[in-house]
């Protein structure tokens, strides 16, 4: 059965650190892409003449880094017969989606209708049984745990489950290993999986910044209070960055290593994608050019010389039609 290869290596309920993150990887290898990286200088794209590395994460199966979590949770948990449930604002959703299909797995997939046509397709073309309603996240999830409760199925959370949080901190470890020696990493922030994933496999030793939505800034808030919040849940990237809150299970990790949290605005966002757009023909989805739009607008300045990296963590987007 599905689940067993990570109950047999002792992860059915790992600790989120490099050592777990290491041997999630070699369970999920076979499973995932290695994205690559594209080396170029700042000057490229009308920034500070500062080296950067992107790590083209939105060329991963289904379009995102959420494929990573999601294949190991199937791989880390036992599934029962029912298969498994997720709740998405359209990429964890379809991360599970292609992971279940890959595997020979039931999947229900919740999703708002703020969603995306472009993730909702994925979604549907992976053959999950897909149920569109509410408006946020936070409603999709709802109605996603009443199903839950009536169907026994598995539950694969989009951020606040351990082997969510392994499977996303994969990224960083193939990062590392791709070469580009990086003094910062700036990468989106929405419940905080992959961010979380990826500070705990750095521990602080590349400085890690998140980047945030103004419409929705949960780390920021949380970090303000001290424990998650409820924060706005809008903006241009709702469908990937805005849960209500973080996560309960990263939030430790990003109070540890988690440098600090800058805020970008809706326009900074879209400038963002034309600038990925015009300098390397790079097509992001809102949630995934907000990393990239923090050196754009200046919410991130590097010192000369810095070396930046920079998460480009999604590309389901309907921003290009071949039929026009």
């Amino acid at each position: 059965m599905v689940g067993d290869v990570g109950e047999a290596a002792g992860l059915s309920a790992p600790p989120v650190d490099r050592a777990a993150i290491q041997r999630t990887t070699a369970v999920i290898r076979s499973h995932v892409r290695v994205t690559p990286v594209l080396e170029l200088s700042g000057a490229d794209a009308g920034l500070a003449p500062v080296p950067l590395a992107l790590k083209l994460e939105l060329l991963q199966h289904a379009g995102s880094f959420k494929t990573r979590g999601a294949f190991a949770n199937l791989l880390l948990r036992t599934i029962p017969p029912a298969g498994v449930v997720a709740a998405s604002g359209g990429n964890h959703g379809a991360a599970v989606a292609y992971a279940a299909m890959r595997l020979g797995v039931p999947a229900r997939i919740f999703v708002p209708t703020v969603s995306s046509p472009a993730k909702i397709a994925r979604i549907r073309s992976y053959s999950a049984e897909l149920v569109v309603g509410g408006e946020r996240y936070a409603d999709a999830l709802a109605a996603s745990q009443a199903y839950l409760e009536e169907s026994g199925a598995l539950a694969v959370h989009a951020f606040d489950q351990a082997e969510t949080l392994l499977g996303q901190g994969t990224l960083g470890l193939e990062l590392e290993g791709q070469g580009p020696a990086l003094d910062t990493l700036l990468v989106a922030v929405g419940g905080g999986g992959l961010i979380g994933g990826i500070a705990a496999w750095y521990a602080g030793r590349v400085t890690v910044i998140g980047v945030e939505p103004e419409a929705a800034p949960t780390l920021s808030e949380a970090l303000r209070a001290g424990k998650p919040v409820d924060a706005p849940a809008g903006g241009v990237a709702a469908d990937s960055l805005a849960p209500r809150q973080v996560g309960g299970l990263m939030f430790p990790i990003a109070q540890a290593h988690v440098a600090r949290v800058v805020l970008v605005s809706d326009e900074a966002i879209r400038a963002g994608q034309q600038r990925l757009w015009e300098t390397v023909r790079i097509v992001a989805e809102p949630g995934g050019a907000a990393a990239f739009a923090a050196l754009v607008s200046g919410a991130y300045v590097p010192a000369p010389g810095e070396r930046v990296g920079v998460v480009v963590s999604g590309g389901n987007t309907t921003a290009v039609d071949f039929a026009r």
